[in-house]
């Protein structure tokens, strides 16, 4: 494909932004060059252009950023920034991003706005909110609130949650990697840590780690000698890296877990002391596994695997001394994912890879201590509903897909009226977008906290521009567990333009929303009335904990210092503010070679701890809810396909996260848009060749993306990268290229978490 080269004076000139009212512009041209050097800074950061967190030092020279360079005091991210993170400085000064509150004025969707202060965005948010709740009769999980993965996670679940006293969140996790924590800590006990760079047998189904995001455990691989397999439809870069590439069909990746389990048991391959002493029902496993005869044969003819192969590897596997099969960090793919999760975590316990180097550790973390804060408690608020049906879910974040189909089917206990979205383009980020439209148009009251003017803000009542992760600091976070740190996200300039920092905004929103739902409360709430007797209103509304400005009448730089200090002390607290970083070695790092750096000694890393804990081979809340207590193969699972169709799965670049980058001009250069990966046989005799474009249908919508033809795909399959397929015309950059994966994919869910299965979508093909 040819590459379409962009122009870095097009990027500096110019600024066209939202349809505004009442305004000649929305933006003015943020100016990074400079005549005069006067005053420099190397800052230290943490990167949040994707969830690895990163740490670097930004260069600002006169209060501009000009450059964004690798924090080596992070074991977390040795010493490297990716592609994304190189391009957060154009997350900063995007001429697109937004700039200003703003209010509706057009139809939902129009994208006509009128810029407003601050205030007059929250009094529009207080006066919808007054008369929201108040029909509802103090019902405040009328309101529903969404946030994407990231450190202020908690704290805007503490505000909309604890303070304001919902019971509906939602984040990434059910349309991301539920099953697989789900699946671990259900088994071990613990999410646990994949200590990638002590394996030396390395087994990976699906997860593309060369591709589609390099962090450190890619780095890890790079510098470890051990056997790389790796399992997956698409000859990936990772695949391509591989020592052994095993091409299977879609979905069966729990077939060949399966036959590993059982010629594992069967020629007793497993590590019979680990499993006498952590085992718990290895004899149910045992007997199941048998008796269902997963052999190497049968599972070749559900995955395509010749049965040599399989056996080989499970032989290898078994053999090596610090074997690891790594459990992946990407979406569900199949009905039968939290059972492959638990299948994978199950093969790692009988290698006896939990709790050792190269395995699943349980490490040492540090633990920070949580600010409290006061609840008040609501009598009329009701329960959450999305997990009706499904067995385990996430009590934390949902599930997305049974919350959207509820809502819009209108099977809610009672109406969901309003929604709060901060850092989730849910426009884009699940599957089936025309029922996400729907469903935000079923809504009294739609604001967006965002930097960008994704598709979810172009159906805003009110947008929030929140300032970029360069523009504030964060609370004080823990990372890893095999070589533990603290690392803070340190202020690097003031916001741009009217931007402010998540905190800030719900400050101004809790100023605004205290009192006047506090008084609703106490219209309804009989309990509340009584207190009021006892103790007066304004006793009442401050011991009841209705005020939610509550976490913020110290600031964030105030109160992590109180935190750090008072748990830690005032070095510790030094090293963060100077270096973004700490750990007990951060003085005594070593440099191995060309900047790559040792920071905890062997033998002071956690590779194993104290603990008690089993592996649970057998979940009887399953069997007792109609579920297979125990991975187990169902006809339905096989690879069966009408004629005439293909299976589609998705992935993504590593210049992607998801779609909050899809506007950056940095990585556009790299990737401009997606295009269908196609057989290149089946492409020939369809008379389908490179930059043909073809209509791709599903059961529920078309895109039209052009067509790339290949050998390195199986024939029934077809995949293009998500994070394209924009609709919003404010995000110049992004607008109109590529095609966007979850238009097609069928909002199907997995009923043990509530997980979107992204990969059990049937296409076909029409060339125009």
């Amino acid at each position: 494909m040819k590459k379409i080269e962009i122009s870095r004076r097009k990027f500096l000139q110019g600024s066209v932004t939202l349809c505004v009212y009442a305004t000649s512009s929305l933006s003015s041209t943020i100016d990074i060059s400079h005549t005069q050097k006067n005053h420099i800074e190397n800052i230290p950061y943490l990167c949040n252009m994707c969830r690895n967190k990163c740490a670097g030092f930004a260069r600002v020279v006169d209060n501009k950023v000009e450059k964004l360079n690798p924090n080596r005091y992070f074991p977390k991210s040795r010493n490297m920034l990716c592609p994304k993170g190189n391009a957060g400085i154009d997350a900063l000064y995007d001429r697109d991003r937004l700039k200003y509150p703003l209010i509706r004025i057009g139809k939902r969707g129009d994208g006509r706005y009128k810029r407003v202060t601050w205030d007059e965005a929250y009094e529009y948010i207080k006066d919808k909110l007054v008369t929201i709740i108040d029909e509802e009769k103090d019902n405040r999980s009328t309101i529903a609130y969404c946030n994407g993965e990231g450190f202020n996670k908690d704290e805007y679940i503490k505000f909309f949650g604890s303070k304001m006293g919902s019971a509906n969140f939602l984040d990434e996790g059910s349309i991301c990697l539920n099953t697989k924590l789900g699946a671990t800590q259900l088994t071990i006990g613990d999410v646990g840590e994949m200590d990638v760079a002590g394996s030396d047998y390395l087994i990976i189904s699906g997860a593309n780690r060369y591709e589609s995001l390099i962090t450190p455990d890619s780095v890890d691989m790079i510098h470890t000698k051990q056997k790389l397999v790796v399992l997956d439809p698409r000859c990936t870069v990772t695949a391509l890296k591989a020592d052994e590439y095993l091409p299977l069909n879609p979905g069966t990746d729990l077939a060949f877990c399966l036959s590993m389990i059982y010629i594992a048991i069967t020629e007793k391959l497993y590590d019979k002391k680990y499993v006498k002493e952590y085992f718990k029902d290895f004899d149910k496993l045992q007997k199941h596994i048998v008796e269902n005869k997963y052999t190497a044969e049968w599972a070749e003819s559900k995955t395509h695997i010749p049965s040599k192969k399989i056996e080989q590897i499970t032989k290898e596997f078994f053999g090596a001394k610090n074997p690891l099969y790594y459990l992946g960090r990407r979406s569900v793919w199949a009905q039968n994912d939290f059972q492959l999760r638990r299948a994978m975590v199950l093969i790692n316990a009988l290698a006896g890879s939990i709790n050792r180097e190269g395995g699943i550790i349980f490490g040492k973390p540090f633990v920070l201590k949580e600010e409290e804060i006061n609840e008040p408690f609501y009598n009329a608020s009701g329960g959450r509903f999305d997990l009706d049906g499904i067995v385990y879910g996430s009590q934390k974040g949902g599930s997305w897909l049974n919350f959207r189909e509820k809502v819009i089917n209108k099977t809610t206990p009672y109406p969901v009226r309003a929604m709060f979205i901060r850092k989730h383009n849910i426009m884009q980020n699940m599957p089936n977008i025309a029922k996400t439209k729907q469903m935000l148009n079923m809504m009294d009251l739609v604001v967006v906290l965002d930097t960008m003017p994704s598709d979810t803000a172009m159906l805003a009542d009110v947008i929030l521009p929140e300032c970029t992760y360069l523009e504030r600091e964060d609370m004080v976070v823990s990372f890893n567990r095999l070589e533990p740190s603290l690392a803070l996200r340190n202020q690097v300039i003031k916001p741009l333009y009217e931007s402010r920092s998540m905190q800030d905004i719900l400050k101004g929103l809790g100023q605004k929303l205290s009192k006047p739902l506090f008084e609703i409360s106490a219209k309804y709430d009989e309990d509340l009335q009584e207190s009021i007797k006892d103790m007066g209103m304004r006793k009442a509304f401050k011991e009841g904990g209705y005020d939610f400005t509550e976490l913020y009448k110290k600031s964030v730089e105030d109160r992590n210092k109180d935190l750090i200090v008072a748990q830690f002390g005032k070095d510790i607290y030094s090293s963060l503010k100077n270096k973004g970083v700490w750990h007990p070695y951060i003085e005594e790092e070593k440099e191995l070679y060309n900047d790559y750096y040792e920071y905890y000694p062997k033998e002071k890393r956690f590779y194993t701890v104290k603990r008690d804990y089993k592996v649970n081979c057998y979940l009887q809340k399953l069997q007792k809810s109609g579920f297979d207590p125990m991975p187990t193969w169902h006809k339905h699972y096989d690879f069966v396909l009408p004629q005439n169709s293909f299976r589609l799965i998705t992935g993504r670049y590593v210049t992607s996260t998801q779609t909050a980058t899809t506007n950056n001009i940095m990585l556009k250069e790299f990737k401009e848009k997606n295009y269908v990966w196609i057989n290149n046989k089946v492409a020939k005799n369809l008379n389908i060749n490179e930059g043909d474009y073809l209509v791709l249908s599903s059961a529920v919508d078309s895109v039209v993306i052009q067509a790339y033809p290949t050998n390195k795909i199986a024939p029934q399959v077809l995949w293009f990268a998500h994070g394209f397929g924009t609709s919003s015309e404010e995000l110049t950059n992004a607008y109109g290229k590529g095609a966007s994966d979850n238009m097609i994919i069928e909002d199907k869910f997995e009923k043990i978490y509530g997980c979107a299965t992204m990969h059990e979508t049937n296409i076909t093909i029409r060339k125009l």
